[in-house]
């Protein structure tokens, strides 16, 4: 237990360059006095940590302790830091590069410890190609010399010319300056600013990349999650959206949610069914989304939706009617 919080300890170090004793307690989630401890074995053992004493001090490691993972080129080592998700080193173009970094990880491993990991990994499938309906989970396609384009321009901090076919537009080109990837649910999404506005590309619709030499305008840092997050609400606010008042059986309640771009309103009905006002990207999206649930749920307003989906199902009985 000891050995591995004390391998953990340098890694934080390694990785964060500097950390007080009550963040590494907080990581570790161990005591102070046990960082404090750890600390003094790990200078006995001589590993060069040393302190920092002032407001912003902590403990760091000499910068010539820094050292790389041997063997490892830049796409393999990126692909495993994206490794949680297999098809998430796909959407990013990094899949041949996962392979190629974990046999390598794998080969630098103990004889002992090689088939132990190589016998559990077959007792652990992530991601299979089919759910258990036998529906097949197919990722977007993206050509692997336009990721490349656009991961080489993210990282370099390179403004970005990428010819994008938004929907329902003609494909034209644009230079934007990139902010980061983000992959939800299988598809990749480029981050980005395009004069000093925020922008979202889905990388499935870039039909050509090309990294530019002048540097883009893009903060240092960037807190991906949170803009991440701050798109959303903003996608989820914005357009062409619909509200819809609709009641549903409860066994369907997440269908309806997961479908919907946000719950606005919830209450229970006298009968046991739910009542919930909810957003949808758009009118046919609305009707998309409440025709899924067919029997289990009905849209009480507004009156377009009623008689939309009304019409739809009158053509399909009439498709369907026993003929004399």
């Amino acid at each position: 237990m000891r050995a591995d919080r004390l391998v953990s300890l340098v890694l934080l170090l390694r990785q964060h360059g500097r950390l007080s004793a009550a963040a590494l307690a907080r990581e570790l989630e161990v005591s102070t006095r046990t960082v404090l401890r750890d600390i003094e074995a790990l200078s006995a053992a001589g590993v060069p940590v040393y302190a920092e004493r002032g407001r912003h001090g902590g403990f760091a490691l000499l910068p010539g302790f820094q050292t790389e993972l041997t063997g490892l080129n830049h796409d393999e080592a990126l692909a495993l830091l994206v490794a949680g998700s297999r098809r998430g080193a796909q959407a990013f173009g990094l899949g041949s590069a996962l392979a190629s970094g974990m046999r390598k990880v794998v080969d630098a491993l103990p004889e002992s410890y090689r088939a132990t990991a190589a016998g559990a990994a077959r007792r652990v499938l992530i991601d299979p190609e089919t759910d258990l309906l036998s529906r097949r989970l197919v990722a977007e396609e993206v050509p692997d010399t336009v990721v490349a384009e656009v991961r080489r321009a993210v990282f370099a901090g390179h403004k970005l010319r990428i010819h994008y076919a938004a929907a329902g537009q003609a494909p034209k080109w644009r230079t934007v300056d990139p902010i980061g990837l983000v992959t939800v649910r299988d598809r990749g999404y480029l981050l980005a600013t395009r004069s000093g506005a925020d922008r979202t590309y889905r990388l499935s619709r870039v039909l050509a990349a090309e990294e530019l030499a002048e540097p883009a305008q893009r903060p240092d840092r960037v807190d991906l999650d949170r803009a991440w997050q701050e798109r959303g609400t903003r996608f989820r606010t914005g357009g062409d959206q619909v509200t819809v008042l609709v009641r549903v059986h409860p066994a369907r309640r997440e269908d309806l949610v997961d479908t919907a771009l946000a719950v606005r309103t919830e209450e229970a009905d006298a009968d046991g069914w739910l009542r919930l006002e909810v957003s949808f990207q758009d009118s046919r999206h609305a009707e998309w989304a409440l025709w899924q649930l067919a029997t289990n749920a009905e849209a009480l307003a507004p009156q377009w939706l009623r008689t939309s989906l009304r019409d739809r199902a009158a053509e399909i009985a009439t498709r369907y009617r026993v003929s004399s």
